[in-house]
């Protein structure tokens, strides 16, 4: 069977009647011809079976299409579904994109950057906390990040103070007579922080009992599990017998906090009622349905590629020039009440 011949620029010319330059512009540069040429060409392309050697126009323009991701884990459910998310607008965008997993350190990801940039990413989305956006910003590339620290870059972040407002309402309105939030402790320029001063400034205006509670639950189960069991004993004796409206920092936690009561005590007792954070998959899939504060993940991936695009366009038309003041976008999140809450459900 004979070799299929690849279809080169120089056979497109000679198909058209242009120059192999007008070709070249019509790839790299389409603007540049009228309508008129530019559909001559794009019906040349279709009558040859043309196929585009992408390792060659990358060659050629120096434009890759390739983004960057740098996410510090895939335990937390609220990560693999942004990720998700975020992969599935290359429909929409056409970038491809080149995914690291940090596990939150700042050695590694300093090495994963370097390769990224070796393989001349275009733009970069971090969702890691290790590294200062400072460092970020001096990379030289479009940076967005999403639910972090980003003083220095553009980002993409929900309204957290408003989740934590949201879920300490809700407690509230089931007549709780403790609220509790259990979380990691936080520096307060990440915007997870907000969940924190959201439930403390909400149970402080309205005059009721509450606990924080912080520990460092970690980025496995077991150490999640050791932590949560501890936090539960802790509870149980020391409010026994009171109603406790437990807001815990996310999904993930909620559902390992969820599976520890039914191990005590085979259901959900009637005296605690749980809200997590982030609407994930865990969320509606646990043993009983958790009510949650939703981030809304798709809008959040949809928002900073198109922040990332947004630069990546700039930078082209501007010849490199030094890009505007970062850009912050903030998010609503959206309650979600089910049955760790709404137990009639």
């Amino acid at each position: 069977m004979n070799k299929k011949k690849n279809i080169t620029f120089n056979d497109i010319a000679k198909y058209t009647n242009f120059s192999k330059t007008t070709i070249s512009r019509y790839f790299n540069n389409p603007d540049s011809l009228t309508p008129e040429n530019q559909k001559i060409i794009a019906e040349a392309l279709e009558k040859l079976n043309y196929k585009e050697n992408k390792v060659a126009r990358i060659l050629a323009n120096g434009k890759t299409e390739f983004v960057g991701i740098i996410i510090p884990t895939l335990y937390y459910q609220y990560y693999s579904e942004i990720l998700t998310q975020i992969l599935s607008t290359y429909e929409q965008y056409g970038y491809k994109f080149l995914v690291f997993i940090g596990n939150e350190n700042a050695e590694t990801e300093e090495r994963y950057i370097r390769e990224l940039l070796a393989y001349k990413i275009e733009g970069l989305i971090v969702l890691s906390h290790t590294l200062p956006s400072r460092q970020l910003a001096d990379l030289k590339i479009p940076v967005v990040t999403i639910e972090r620290e980003d003083k220095y870059v553009s980002s993409v972040n929900t309204d957290n103070y408003m989740g934590g407002v949201q879920a300490s309402c809700l407690l509230a309105k089931h007549n709780c007579d403790i609220l509790v939030h259990i979380n990691s402790p936080s520096s307060e320029d990440v915007p997870a922080h907000g969940r924190i001063t959201g439930f403390l400034d909400f149970c402080q205006e309205h005059g009721l009992k509450h606990e924080m509670l912080y520990r460092e639950l970690g980025s496995t189960y077991e150490s999640a599990r050791l932590q949560l069991a501890d936090i539960l004993e802790y509870l149980d004796a020391k409010y026994a017998g009171m109603r406790k409206g437990i807001f815990i920092s996310n999904d993930t936690h909620a559902n390992v906090f969820l599976n520890l009561l039914f191990r005590k005590y085979g259901r959900l007792p009637d005296d605690y009622y749980i809200v997590g954070f982030d609407n994930a998959p865990i969320s509606r899939e646990a043993v009983i349905s958790i009510s949650t504060i939703g981030q809304q993940m798709e809008k959040l991936a949809s928002e900073a590629v198109s922040l990332l695009v947004e630069q990546l366009n700039e930078r082209k038309n501007m010849n490199s020039a030094p890009f505007k003041e970062p850009v912050h976008k903030v998010i609503t999140p959206i309650l979600y009440r089910r049955e760790t809450t709404e137990k009639d459900l």
